[in-house]
């Protein structure tokens, strides 16, 4: 754990993320018919047989934004009809709630006639504090991280990200967008803790709108984890993708999943850990993941045009090492 100074005053607080741990939730999915669970055994087997280890060389640290090219970037700009920006960020969190167990810190720190000074610090970046953008060294199977780099000498408390750190993002991500707006699909203004979403439900989407993601875009899932926060307060619990979007992920070839939470809670007896989507898309997949993000303004601006495509922009701060970082990414109509 470090402090990381920039300019005007401004630091970030920033913790890496060890491997999770796995375990089986206990609790019954609320409000989803009884689905099969995907086993242990075809978990372990997909880590093999969906794996993106070595397609971009041995030495690759960016993953599937390599399919983000020159030309899918100018094709997202000729997405840009009417220069409407909507952004995808919740507004920092700065006090303690049940789903906001790590808060940020702000201070001002100098107030003159001047002028006047900032100090915000981020104790877990990869907490529900802010939006952020994790780097490919955040999660690790079995002490290998994306690439099949070794976590435990490439990822230390002393050195941080030593590869697949947040710095190979730094000029930035420029790519087409596709929305999911998997509420909207079932008629409803969010989805209910324990909700799993399926690839059904994803392709039902893509029928009623005739948009589908494909390689080197950006995937965008809401079930509506902040329109339900803002009509029920703060709670525990989340919808989110069941643990067979996996293959579908892969034959899809997104360059990165932008969500607003990262796994269901609470989980069918016997199922796999909470975050089996998230860890694997990351360290197996390649996967780049912006968590926590607000797409209810998204949401609307997406349904009054009817339009689910559109060019979404995703700047990381660059912070050498660091394993995540916030981000204000946009979305431009």
């Amino acid at each position: 754990m470090s402090v990381l100074r920039f300019s005007k005053s401004v630091s970030i607080l920033v913790c890496s993320l060890g491997i999770a741990t796995a375990f089986a939730g206990d609790a019954a999915s609320q409000g989803s018919p009884p689905r099969p669970l995907v086993s242990q055994a075809q978990y372990d087997a997909w880590q093999k047989e969906l794996s993106n280890w070595g397609r971009w060389g041995k030495d690759d640290e960016l993953g599937t934004l390599n399919l983000i090219t020159s030309a899918k970037r100018r094709a997202a700009l000729a997405l840009v009809k009417e220069g409407v920006p909507v952004s995808l960020s919740t507004n920092t969190a700065m006090e303690k709630a049940i789903d906001v167990p790590c808060p940020a810190e702000w201070a001002m720190t100098t107030s003159t006639q001047i002028g006047a000074t900032d100090r915000v610090a981020y104790p877990c970046i990869h907490g529900a504090a802010a939006t952020h953008i994790d780097s490919l060294a955040h999660t690790f199977f079995a002490g290998k991280m994306w690439n099949g780099y070794d976590a435990t000498a490439l990822v230390t408390m002393q050195k941080g990200a030593q590869k697949n750190s947040v710095m190979p993002m730094k000029n930035g991500i420029v790519t087409r967008a596709v929305l999911y707006d998997i509420a909207r699909l079932k008629g409803v203004p969010y989805l209910k803790p324990g909700d799993r979403i399926f690839p059904e439900d994803m392709e039902a989407w893509e029928r009623r709108t005739g948009v589908r993601v494909g390689p080197g875009d950006a995937l965008i899932l809401r079930w509506g984890r902040y329109g339900r926060r803002g009509q029920l307060g703060p709670e525990e619990g989340a919808a989110g993708f069941d643990n067979s979007i996996l293959p579908w992920l892969k034959q899809r070839d997104v360059a990165l999943i932008v969500w607003e939470t990262a796994g269901y809670s609470p989980q069918p007896a016997g199922d796999l850990f909470t975050n089996a989507v998230h860890n694997f898309v990351q360290a197996i997949l390649g996967i780049h993941i912006l968590d926590r993000a607000d797409l209810e303004a998204l949401s609307e601006a997406a349904a009054s045009r009817n339009r689910y495509e559109f060019m979404l922009t995703v700047n990381p701060l660059a912070l050498p090492n660091a394993t995540g970082t916030p981000v204000n990414p946009i979305a431009m109509f």
